[in-house]
């Protein structure tokens, strides 16, 4: 099995679900959103609205690919291009932060913690565009009603912290360097979920002396010789 992540451009936008390519809760206001599903023109709207972001600010997003098919993706840009957030009570986003509008690890891929790996791949995304100190995103408490925002426990699995509390939409912050550390637990998902564990090897004991005590430790030669 192989796995890849993909920049969010139109031509991936189309690998994902029409509910994903339909969802314009955060990229318009209230009003703005009732008008474009009642015309049925939600997917180009959406299509309309990542063309934008693209030219404007770049990639807003990655899309991650097991054996090709999609298993999930992460959307986030600066704020200013989600007008959506503003109705929530603990709105706005931080000035030093990037939006975190949501994520998705598909059916047939959850429990393997791809969730992190997107996360992580968004870190490093702004990390290298530079002047982003941190990503914010607002939660849901208890059942979702509007199928867009995350639930706290998945936010707070991946690394965020309350930056402003609510008792049904906290805000929640991760600091991008953060994520830098992610590199080995991150590995050790990828290795399960994709299944390429090496085998395990097991040492033989430590000779032993005349005296029945070892002698010191047996050192292995790193894995990769």
């Amino acid at each position: 099995m192989s796995r890849r992540i993909a920049r969010l451009t139109l031509d991936t936008l189309a690998d994902l679900p029409e509910d994903v390519r339909s969802c314009l809760h955060w990229e318009l206001d209230p009003v703005r959103r009732g008008q474009v599903e009642r015309a049925g023109a939600a997917v180009e709207e959406k299509e309309a609205w990542v063309s934008k972001v693209l030219l404007e600010w770049g990639s807003c997003g990655r899309v991650l690919y097991v054996d090709d098919q999609p298993a999930g993706f992460v959307l986030y840009a600066p704020p200013v291009y989600f007008p959506g957030s503003a109705s929530y009570p603990t709105a706005p986003v931080s000035e030093d932060a990037v939006q975190l509008a949501t994520a998705q690890v598909f059916d047939g891929y959850g429990g393997g913690g791809l969730g992190r790996v997107l996360m992580q791949a968004m870190a490093r995304d702004l990390i290298k565009r530079g002047g982003v100190r941190a990503v914010e995103g607002f939660g849901v408490r208890g059942r979702p009603t509007d199928g867009c925002a995350l639930p706290v426990e998945f936010l707070q699995r991946v690394g965020f912290k309350t930056s402003r509390p609510h008792p049904r939409h906290p805000r929640m912050r991760l600091e991008t360097k953060s994520v830098l550390t992610w590199r080995e637990e991150m590995e050790a998902a990828l290795a399960k979920v994709l299944e390429v564990v090496r085998p395990g090897r097991t040492a033989p004991a430590a000779p032993r002396s005349a005296t029945g005590i070892s002698p010191g430790p047996v050192r292995w030669p790193d894995a990769g010789t």
